[in-house]
């Protein structure tokens, strides 16, 4: 596999920061998929991997449809910043082109006619052609489905994940498609094995963004070999973008594991993280990544 663009590495902090400072987060979704439940929880019992693929369940009463977040943080000082992209604009017409034919038989990605990612931030006074900063929790199709429309913006990416999701042959089979992400756009990556990175909280390995504290990485692999969670800080409690390195909040709480993770070992290594977090800060708001349950119980802001 090979792709065009060429990635810079981010050795330190972006400018902006504002010593003290703390920032908004707003959720977002750009639309859904639907799969299989056993694809997010282990079911258990024999045949797991036949579940799991949804073959023989009915899409009726054994899917779901789980939403394709994405998060506006607003810096006081750095600005807007977006987590993920959620899925491209184009799906509400013809998913097939963005998605991949395969893909968008399965999934079945869709988006309610006005609700694609940027017509909600023009919504919000945030145009999508002038964010500054998107960070990119990890590289699957359906959070990084609509990179394209955000030509102007710089990524960050975990060094990690751009190698995985740059290297190898049928990277669909692993979640990816490189035409979301195959653009000669300004991508910075963050070595999380470089000893500059430091620990946070129940965190051992983070990159503090703006060099502020407001936006923490915190490297979470497992899910994928480069999954980030993103921890931004409030005026009074933190808020965890979880991503993919936990699908439900019952994974949290030490529910079904997630049943087809790359690297199981570093999955619940990294979930123990989580875990521990959520018991030592229980006034954190956590995400995990398609909890059709706790979406809708979100509120519009957080401050």
């Amino acid at each position: 596999m090979k792709v065009h663009a060429e990635p810079k590495p981010l050795t330190g902090p972006l400018p902006g920061g504002t010593r003290g400072a703390t920032v908004t987060v707003q959720p977002l979704s750009g639309g859904e998929v639907q799969f299989p439940a056993a694809s997010f929880e282990r079911p258990g019992g024999p045949f797991e991997t036949l579940k799991a693929s949804g073959l023989f369940t009915s899409r009726s009463t054994g899917w779901w449809w789980v939403q394709c977040p994405a998060f506006l943080i607003t810096h006081p000082s750095a600005g807007t910043i977006l987590v993920d992209t959620s899925l491209h604009s184009s799906i509400a017409a013809e998913p097939g082109e963005n998605f991949g034919r395969l893909a968008s038989r399965f999934a079945r990605p869709r988006i309610e006619p006005g609700k694609d990612l940027p017509s909600q931030l023009r919504g919000l006074g945030a145009d999508p052609r002038s964010i500054p900063l998107v960070v990119m929790t990890h590289l699957h199709v359906d959070h990084a489905s609509g990179i394209s429309e955000f030509p102007s913006s710089t990524f960050v990416v975990s060094s990690a994940e751009w190698a995985a999701a740059t290297s190898g042959s049928r990277p669909i089979l692993r979640g990816y498609r490189p035409q979301h992400y195959d653009y000669v756009f300004d991508y910075r990556l963050v070595d999380f094995d470089d000893p500059k990175i430091d620990s946070y909280a129940t965190f051992a390995r983070t990159f503090d963004l703006f060099g502020d504290g407001s936006i923490r990485l915190a490297f979470t692999p497992g899910h994928t070999l480069g999954h980030m969670c993103v921890l931004a800080r409030l005026r009074d409690r933190d808020f965890v973008i979880a991503g993919d390195a936990v699908y439900t909040v019952r994974q949290l709480e030490g529910g079904p594991e997630q049943p087809r993770p790359h690297d199981p070992h570093l999955w619940r290594r990294s979930l123990q993280e989580l875990q521990l977090f959520a018991r030592e800060y229980p006034q954190a708001v956590i995400v995990p990544g398609h909890d059709p349950k706790q979406w809708p119980t979100l509120e519009a802001k957080y401050e």
